[in-house]
């Protein structure tokens, strides 16, 4: 895949350019952190079984993988929520 370069200033929320970076992958890391649960998840059902059918489980954990593998990176995610403005931040309320 080739590298595209792009404009920070096009990102969705109204922020200065370095705000606008933290955000972006403050929510890649958060949308890698939910694919992790999702993929550990759905390998957890094939732990415990015995050796019987190990052939055809190794098939389907390789087919769950594959799927995920497929997915678009997360920071690819993550800018696309950007740009359509999908993505909410705040900022931390501050005591006085």
């Amino acid at each position: 895949m080739p590298i595209k370069t792009l404009d920070v200033e096009d990102f969705g929320p109204k922020a200065n350019k370095y705000e606008k970076i933290v955000i972006l992958s403050k929510r890649a890391r958060q949308i890698a952190a939910q694919e992790k649960l999702e993929l550990d998840e759905k390998l957890k059902y094939f732990e415990g079984f015995e050796d019987e059918d190990e052939f055809t489980f190794n098939e389907e954990q390789e087919q769950i993988s594959k799927a995920f593998e497929q997915l678009p990176h997360a920071t690819r995610r993550a800018v696309d929520e950007m740009l359509d403005e999908k993505v909410t931040f705040r900022y931390p309320k501050t005591e006085l």
